[in-house]
């Protein structure tokens, strides 16, 4: 658990300053710092998603949304347990009410023992199973977990009056092809599973977990490519080929610097997996 928390941490040494950018009127998304965060002023509080690997870039996040709005944060929803999306958590006030699917909160308590911990003292305290609408100041959202992807937990965040999704990381866009974390029992299928769901929705713009805001046509290529390489991995495994025969075969577009396996040796492995 440990190096799941640790992976994107550790490949941003040095982290780019926030950068703060408006969406709608009462929707802006933050970049730099970790994983995107997602601000939403309802009427009398502010709603983020996620919030980003350190606790100086929690405070940084508070402070941007000081120069948006006096009003003050009272819900954060966590579209995944990783410690860049939930590592900010330590410098958000008592009180909160934290929304995250009920395996992202499992993943959470579960990192306390390690070496990387989430926040101990800012774990969920509620918990969605696979669909929830809500209204929270006003602002109706709809949370979706359709099966394991990213990780077992993950939770798209739907504002369906704005025509807005925040997707976590089931979309990063610094790789061409999904990432899956298998120690959080993440999966390639389930993953497409999860990307044709989010693609059902009537959104306009998609805010991505890492990367710029997408759209609908971004993630319908992004899904016809990881399908398209899926099944290519499954020929050649069929053919008796191994990973590294299929690297070579396939190539290995995977950035320097990320610590969990690559596309290929997850469906490799998912494949070849002796149950």
């Amino acid at each position: 658990m440990a190096g799941a928390f640790a992976s994107i941490a550790g490949a941003q040494q040095q982290p780019a300053p926030l950068a703060v950018h408006t969406l709608k009127d009462n929707i802006s998304w933050i970049e730099g710092g970790g994983g995107n965060t997602g601000v939403i002023v309802g009427q009398n509080g502010v709603i983020i998603i996620d919030t980003k690997t350190t606790a100086a870039a929690g405070k940084e996040i508070l402070d941007d949304v000081a120069k948006l709005t006096p009003k003050p944060v009272t819900h954060v929803l966590i579209t995944h347990s990783d410690g860049d999306h939930v590592g900010g958590l330590a410098s958000f006030p008592m009180g909160l009410t934290i929304i995250a699917q009920e395996n992202c909160k499992k993943e959470m308590e579960a990192s306390l023992t390690s070496k990387n911990p989430a926040p101990s003292d800012h774990v969920p305290t509620k918990t969605v199973g696979n669909k929830e609408s809500l209204t929270i100041d006003g602002v109706r959202f709809q949370l979706f977990h359709w099966v394991p992807a990213h990780t077992s937990g993950d939770m798209v965040v739907y504002l369906p009056d704005q025509k807005v999704v925040f997707t976590g990381d089931i979309v990063a866009t610094q790789t061409p092809y999904p990432r899956i974390h298998m120690e959080k029992n993440g999966s390639s299928e389930g993953w497409i599973t999860t990307m044709k769901g989010v693609l059902a929705l009537n959104a306009d713009n998609f805010v991505p977990g890492h990367g710029d805001l997408q759209t609908k046509a971004d993630l319908q290529k992004r899904l016809a490519d990881a399908q398209a390489r899926r099944e290519a991995i499954q020929k050649l495994v069929a053919q008796g080929k191994s990973l590294e025969q299929i690297k070579q075969a396939l190539g290995e577009p995977n950035p320097s610097g990320l610590t969990y396996p690559s596309f290929n040796e997850v469906v490799y492995t998912e494949l070849t997996k002796k149950d």
